[in-house]
């Protein structure tokens, strides 16, 4: 009898012949079996959910009466509303309800409960989403904890990419000379190697079962890019226009390209944005400021492309990846050149702060305006409002002393009559007043003050703002007077450093 390839090495769809029970299968089927109680599956795509609930419930011969609705799609959702109103409902299946919304899914938490307390024989409420979507009806419900089974997926091990690989080649009487290789390339993702098996046996003419034991020559590595060029075409742009944000700023710190980068690193496909910022201190001004302010949400909220592909949590601050295709690109493309692709002029960050403000009261309205536009480019600037929440509670010479002896690339000293007045403007400049030699400082003189002997600023280049005159338009001027400077010095820097995400 001839078995075909596509229904051995499947690209979608449940698997006919190289179905393998994931590690958490047992804890389906005693969930399964527990009358009234819901289910909630949790973890990244593409590593055997929806597939593994299927094969459960055949197995039990509760495949029947089961109904499969999608959050992604319009109808279903006006159904998944009527729910609660309806008895008898059977098995339900809702893939993807992380992306309901919270009206939603607090209809969902109820009537999990009411379930779950009436214990119902026939009736089961099944929920599917990705990492730490269970969170969000916890929190809307914590109650329901009690009521519900949640069971999370994780990356698949080693030895159950192997079994896959193994059912497969069983079948169709094949052997794969780099199976340790092809088992590394999938990263734990049933879905990923299955299309990889598929395309290896396609490209070497294994279109069926042989009469013999063949081996499969063809390169893995060719195979890897010809996958890579044929998902380019469809994931090049998304993962273009997600690393860009609202607006591509080639001087900036390019924080939604890192955030991509660093998905692309993770195992489960999944980061935590406060988790992110610890880790990478010199990237968490850039960070917070797209996240605090709304805007991570707002791009993938907005734009019908990469919602397919990536998801934002703004309750539990998670970012994932939705697609085990994409994660398969962006986890092997160079990341070097793709920056480069974008626009970004460089992607090296030694410092924690790009520039820091240092100013007397008076004048915080023009330091109001410069953080102002400095920040709408993408620039980590130290302004003070910005942290007062972080520096409550601490000791405020210890937190500012070394973002302006070292931590900020630049100090912009709006040096005014009221500048050595102030008690605190002398202590930022006695930690930041050796760094002029270092090219350092980039000194604001407003007209009005009229240099004394010893004002060693006078000596290096800066600017001067006029007293009386609009200030808009000098604030303006300023910083792409500092724009244009600082990316004069990554430039510079790109030539000599590697850049770290490789």
């Amino acid at each position: 009898m001839k078995i075909f390839l596509q229904d051995v090495f499947k690209k979608s769809g449940i698997p006919t012949y190289t179905f393998v029970r994931p590690t958490e299968y047992n804890k389906i089927i005693v969930s399964l079996r527990t009358h009234g109680r819901g289910l909630i599956i949790e973890g990244p795509s593409g590593i055997g959910k929806t597939t593994g609930i299927e094969k459960a419930l055949e197995e039990l011969g509760l495949n029947k009466n089961v109904c499969k609705l999608s959050a992604r799609k319009k109808d279903d959702r006006e159904f998944i509303q009527m729910l609660p109103s309806w008895k008898g409902i059977g098995t339900v299946i809702i893939d993807d309800f992380h992306v309901l919304t919270e009206d939603l899914k607090s209809t969902l938490a109820d009537y999990m409960k009411v379930l779950a307390d009436e214990e119902r024989i026939n009736d089961k409420l099944i929920l599917i989403g990705i990492n730490k979507a269970g969170d969000s009806l916890i929190k809307l419900a914590s109650d329901l904890n009690n009521r519900v089974d949640t069971i999370k997926f994780e990356r698949n091990p080693d030895s159950k990419i192997e079994e896959l690989i193994q059912k497969g080649e069983e079948i169709l009487k094949i052997e794969f000379n780099e199976r340790p290789e092809l088992i590394t390339l999938s990263k734990g993702s049933f879905h990923i190697i299955q299309y990889l098996c598929n395309e290896l046996c396609t490209y070497d003419g294994i279109l069926e079962n042989q009469e013999k034991k063949t081996s499969i020559k063809v390169s893995l590595s060719v195979i890897k890019e010809k996958v890579l060029d044929e998902f380019g075409r469809t994931f090049y742009n998304k993962a273009r226009t997600f690393a860009i944000g609202s607006k591509l700023r080639r001087e900036g710190r390019a924080p939604y390209l890192h955030l991509l980068y660093w998905l692309s690193l993770s195992d489960n496909w999944t980061i935590q944005i406060d988790d992110i910022t610890r880790a990478y201190p010199e990237l968490k001004i850039s960070i917070l400021q797209i996240v605090d302010k709304g805007y991570l949400e707002t791009l993938i909220r907005n734009n019908e492309e990469l919602k397919d592909v990536i998801h934002y949590d703004s309750n539990s601050r998670i970012l994932t990846i939705e697609d085990p295709k994409f994660i398969f690109y962006i986890q092997n493309i160079l990341w070097s050149k793709f920056s480069k692709q974008v626009g970004y002029i460089s992607i090296l960050f030694k410092s924690k702060y790009d520039f820091a403000l240092s100013f007397a009261g008076e004048n915080r309205e023009l330091a109001e305006k410069i953080n102002s536009l400095l920040a709408e480019r993408d620039i980590a600037i130290f302004y003070d409002k910005n942290e007062q929440h972080r520096i409550l509670a601490d000791n405020v010479e210890d937190y500012l002393a070394p973002i302006y002896s070292t931590e900020a690339r630049f100090v912009i000293a709006l040096l005014s009559t009221s500048y050595p007045k102030k008690i605190w403007t002398k202590f930022e400049s006695d930690n930041f007043k050796q760094r002029f030699g270092e090219k350092a400082i980039i000194p604001i003189w407003f007209s009005d003050c009229v240099p004394g002997l010893f004002d060693e600023s006078r000596k290096y280049g800066g600017i001067t703002f006029e007293v009386g005159q609009d200030i808009d338009s000098q604030a303006k001027e300023i910083v792409n007077q500092l724009v244009k400077r600082l990316t004069e010095e990554r430039m510079e820097e790109d030539k000599v450093e590697k850049a770290p995400v490789e």
